[in-house]
């Protein structure tokens, strides 16, 4: 097996509509993709997506920002978690969107209404010297980082592997 890279992320939302107007607002978001609903039985979303008798997918779309990795968007009917994990609990995600100015990008997503923690924050000095990064919620609490660059990090003055980036090429 030879794996070519990320694909696509997935996770579920509590409402497609305000999901798909949240992504396209703040990100630039473009639907590629719409399933809608998935009718199957119960065995079958529990054998194959691991989930309890009861559950539906209502809604599925797979939307694009920008360049890399898609995102697949579920909406599900039936029993409900207990909401987003904090950061330091096991099983917590997020995800993050390079952006050509993390600063400007902050002051645009706080214009707008979105719940921005505090930022962005330059890195100076260690393996990530000159990343700026910042942290925000979705309407529904999921944690999205927004990071840009102020040159190479620090790392890279190590050779070796560097991770790739949407701005890889441009």
């Amino acid at each position: 097996m030879t794996t070519l890279g990320l694909h696509h992320i997935g996770f579920t939302v509590p409402d497609m509509d305000a999901a798909i107007d949240f992504f396209t607002t703040a990100f630039g978001a473009e639907t590629v993709m719409e399933c809608g609903s998935v009718d199957v039985d119960d065995t079958f979303m529990q054998r194959r997506l691991g989930v309890p008798n009861g559950c539906k997918i209502v809604d599925q779309r797979v939307i694009q920002t920008g360049r890399g990795g898609s995102l697949e968007l579920f909406q599900y009917s039936g029993a409900q978690g207990a909401g987003i994990k904090t950061n330091n609990e096991v099983g917590a995600m997020h995800i993050a969107f390079e952006v050509d100015d993390a600063f400007a990008a902050a002051d645009r997503l706080k214009a707008s209404g979105v719940d921005v923690l505090d930022g962005p924050t330059l890195i100076e000095g260690g393996p990530m010297d000159q990343l700026v990064w910042m942290y925000l919620r979705s309407p529904w609490g999921q944690y999205i980082e927004i990071v840009s660059s102020n040159g190479p990090l620090g790392y890279e003055a190590d050779g070796g592997s560097k991770l790739w980036t949407p701005s890889e090429g441009v």
